[in-house]
């Protein structure tokens, strides 16, 4: 080529997928007129990752397609993916798909003469023009592998069929097995040699929880995002968490609401930010539930939504609780204005709870939200996975502007740094510590805000009661020592006049 022509060539562009989450970690898409190669051990998603990439080009953006398979029948594909309201068999009669069906007779064992893959090309080539498809895939190379032993004659023959697709003007993907999850990127080491993008699927045990992990491993003459990124497979399809990949761009708000107690709204300056992210935390029985009711019940009695996160007391135990101060929960959740989830942290990983989060702030469209209590789901993970939740969490929270009440419960009744105290201090707008104090002879409970960002705020420590009236907020203390390294002592302490 001459440098003319060199410079008449254009970037390349993307296409997007509608698959949640993919077009942020690839930055745009799938490339289009080119290869990707799907790689991942049995199991680990490859049919219905691809599968929803045909449907969601045909439904979403109007792109017909053709499923070429090698391995399952395609009436078994179709049936597969009813449960996930994908109906494949209504695409095809209108014309929007087309499968062609490249599976081989499992009783041959014995390779005869020269084998090349003209007839399934010459289908894929038919079929491409018919229904005028945008996206082609083929699943899965591995059959090929098993049924003819030559690799320079499969290799030669994946050349064809990815020279004739790009010929054919189309975006296409293939899917490979791998052996094992962090071993050869491919099986037989030909794969990913002869495609342009390489997307590797993987699924390991982690802390007893099966992670879904999903990483680009290249994307010829384009940019992306590195790194592994966790998905999950769902009743909607695939849904990929681009925790590591958030960036800093949420908006930021200075309108000022009421935390439900007009001392402690005075502690903080005002009140709190419209976005702030609190942490609350406490030894057990500090007081950190009757904060949360609080919390809730002046977002309900402003007439505007809250959703409550419990993952260590039930429904009936929060209903019990809140009562005893006389905030009833009961009615507000039967006007609309609460939502109350409760789940053990163990019912599902760290990235299932994200994305049921998520879906619940989707659907209920709360102004605020409370976890009660987020270190209990610090044990279901190691502290990795652990802070990439934190952040996936706190970056949501803040791009949908929900005021949001975490509580952190430290592991001694004189409080104590925790650990997930040390991993969310850096992300959240106001740390509010609640503390034991042993003063003369008799266990008073003290608080003080050691953080509250954009914002003046009290800094001594206050003394606060407990009725079934609910949080009374006193005079400053005077003497106490040592309250931030958890051993709260006092010198006759006194309440400042």
């Amino acid at each position: 080529m001459t440098n003319q022509e060199f410079g008449d060539l254009l970037p390349l562009e993307k296409i997007p997928t509608g698959i949640e989450g993919f077009e942020h970690i690839s930055l745009g898409g799938l490339v289009e007129g080119r290869t990707t190669l799907l790689v991942g051990t049995s199991g680990s998603g490859k049919t219905v990752f691809t599968v929803e990439l045909l449907f969601r080009a045909i439904t979403q953006f109007s792109r017909p397609g053709v499923f070429v398979t090698f391995e399952e029948r395609p009436v078994d594909i179709v049936r597969n993916v009813r449960r996930l309201g994908w109906n494949l068999g209504e695409l095809v009669e209108q014309g929007k798909l087309a499968f062609i069906d490249g599976s081989f007779d499992r009783s041959i064992t014995a390779e005869t003469g020269t084998y090349d893959l003209s007839g399934i090309i010459s289908q894929i080539s038919y079929a491409v023009k018919t229904v005028g498809a945008k996206l082609v895939i083929l699943d899965s190379l591995g059959a090929l592998f098993h049924q003819y032993s030559d690799p320079a004659i499969l290799r030669r023959e994946i050349f064809r069929i990815t020279d004739v697709l790009q010929s054919l003007g189309v975006t296409s993907v293939m899917t490979s097995e791998r052996l094992e999850e962090f071993g050869p990127i491919s099986r037989h080491g030909i794969e990913e040699f002869v495609t342009d993008c390489v997307i590797v699927l993987r699924h390991v045990l982690d802390e007893e929880h099966v992670r879904r992990t999903i990483q680009i491993h290249k994307m010829r003459g384009t940019l992306h995002h590195d790194g592994q990124f966790p998905f999950l497979i769902d009743d909607r399809g695939v849904s990929i968490l681009p925790l590591s990949a958030m960036e800093l761009k949420q908006l930021s708000s200075s309108e000022r609401i009421s935390f439900g107690n007009v001392d402690l709204d005075g502690m903080a300056g005002g009140g709190l930010f419209r976005d702030s992210i609190i942490l609350v935390s406490g030894p057990t029985g500090g007081g950190k539930t009757l904060m949360c009711a609080t919390f809730v019940a002046e977002s309900c009695r402003k007439g505007e939504r809250v959703l409550l996160l419990g993952y260590e007391e039930s429904r009936e135990q929060l209903l019990r609780n809140a009562q005893s101060w006389g905030v009833d929960f009961d009615k507000w959740e039967k006007q609309g204005l609460l939502r109350m989830v409760c789940q053990y942290p163990e019912a599902q990983g760290l990235e299932g709870h994200l994305l049921s989060i998520r879906r619940e702030i989707e659907s209920f469209k709360p102004r605020r939200m409370v976890m009660d209590s987020v270190s209990a789901l610090e044990r279901i993970a190691n502290l990795r996975v652990f802070r990439e939740f934190l952040i996936g969490l706190t970056s949501y929270v803040k791009q949908e502007q929900v005021c949001t009440l975490l509580t952190c419960t430290t592991p001694e009744l004189s409080g104590g740094e925790s650990i997930t105290e040390s991993h969310i201090s850096t992300i959240t707008d106001a740390i509010i510590l609640l503390r034991y104090v042993m003063i003369d002879t008799s266990l008073r409970r003290g608080m003080i805000i050691i953080k509250m960002r954009g914002s003046q705020h009290a800094k001594d420590i206050r003394e606060f009661t407990i009725d079934n009236q609910g949080l009374h907020v006193g005079r400053p203390l005077s003497n106490i020592h040592d309250i931030l390294s958890g051993i709260p002592s006092a010198t006759s302490a006194v309440p400042s006049s």
